[in-house]
């Protein structure tokens, strides 16, 4: 599902992997898998998207975070190591 902001900026959401939270007024913390501007790479990205009432489809994004499959592979060996998950 590609959504288009500009004719210079658009995005993919490849795969949704999970909700993190919930904020009023339709806004939702996810962990997804994003190609941006019709790269051919995806990338691990945590941000919130908004969804208007009813709606499967995003309308807003926030500012956040996008993570090569390195970095992400790190993240995750760190809260490993740390304990955080098992």
């Amino acid at each position: 599902m590609a959504y288009k902001k500009s004719e210079e900026f658009s995005y993919e959401i490849t795969k949704h992997l999970c909700d993190l939270s919930e904020k009023n007024k339709g806004w939702v913390k996810q962990l997804n898998t994003v190609k941006w501007n019709n790269s051919k790479e995806e990338v691990y990205d945590i941000r919130s998207w908004h969804y208007p009432d009813g709606s499967d489809t995003p309308d807003r994004m926030s500012k956040g975070i996008s993570l090569s499959y390195e970095e992400f592979a790190i993240l995750c060996q760190s809260a490993y190591d740390e304990g955080i998950v098992s």
